[in-house]
């Protein structure tokens, strides 16, 4: 019998474990094989930043549900359809980025859950209702409990209607933005200035004041202080950020065995 998926991230949340994602920026669906296969819960994948075309998208996708692995689409804020394209295309969940009111809150859920959560226009001829082959209302219902809505907080403005944010139902959990946040108050990259870990912290004590989940972006500070504080979903990196610090240790590596030769062996121009 087929049967649609459920997430992963909700699962091991229900179990009272940390599920761990990583972001990707790359658009080569074998980045997302490669996290698969090293084990990872979930993968981010932006579509705000990035200039990931549809088609790709939707085959990164497919590769991470080879290793049962949530695909969390940081969309590009605009009309609904940007909004439930990456669900059709499959996707575990989506990032809204800058939610700055309850009311925008609202208009996301109505436009991201079915009846009678939302409002939704119901087709299920995508991958997300595997081309009609479930019945309408398994459709309806795994849409509505296994697919991920995500708030992105990173402004002093949604910061200002966090708990009311969080007050509204219909979706999972916030993604605290340091990046932006900090931009926005005059400190570009300090995460964990004050102002930062106050913010931090309040976007967390409202999640879970309302039921939904915290998930950070990074491991800017230590794990065991993040749980302290209520995030339980953890991102722990990006492949371009690995790819740039893999590549400068071993360029620095080499370098460090080329200083310690012998002065006569580091002449090796094999033109003289």
């Amino acid at each position: 019998m087929t049967t649609l998926r459920s997430s992963r991230i909700k699962r091991l949340l229900r179990e009272g474990k940390f599920p761990a994602t990583f972001k990707s920026n790359l658009t080569d669906p074998r980045v997302t094989e490669i996290l698969g296969a090293c084990g990872f819960d979930g993968i981010w994948l932006c579509n705000e930043h990035v200039p990931n075309d549809w088609i790709t998208l939707e085959h990164t996708i497919r590769a991470a549900r080879l290793h049962d692995m949530d695909t969390l689409v940081r969309i590009a804020k605009g009309g609904y359809s940007d909004y439930i394209r990456p669900l059709e295309a499959g996707a575990t969940g989506i990032i809204v980025p800058h939610v700055e009111s309850a009311g925008e809150a609202e208009k996301i859920v109505s436009w991201t859950r079915f009846h009678p959560l939302g409002k939704r226009a119901l087709d299920g001829g995508n991958t997300d209702g595997l081309y009609c082959i479930v019945p309408q209302d398994e459709y309806i219902e795994n849409s509505n409990t296994e697919k991920l809505i995500i708030l992105q907080i990173e402004s002093p403005e949604g910061l200002e209607q966090v708990e009311k944010i969080a007050a509204v139902p219909g979706f999972d959990g916030f993604l605290f933005g340091p990046g932006d946040f900090s931009h926005r108050i005059g400190k570009a990259g300090q995460l964990t200035a004050p102002e930062l870990n106050v913010a931090r912290q309040r976007v967390a004590q409202a999640a879970r004041a309302n039921g939904k989940f915290a998930m950070t972006s990074g491991l800017f500070i230590p794990f065991d202080q993040f749980v302290a504080e209520g995030t339980n979903v953890f991102n722990l990196g990006s492949d371009v950020g690995a790819l740039q610090v893999f590549s400068l240790d071993r360029l620095k590596l080499m370098q460090g065995h080329v200083a310690a030769l012998p002065a006569a062996a580091k002449t090796t121009n094999p033109y003289a």
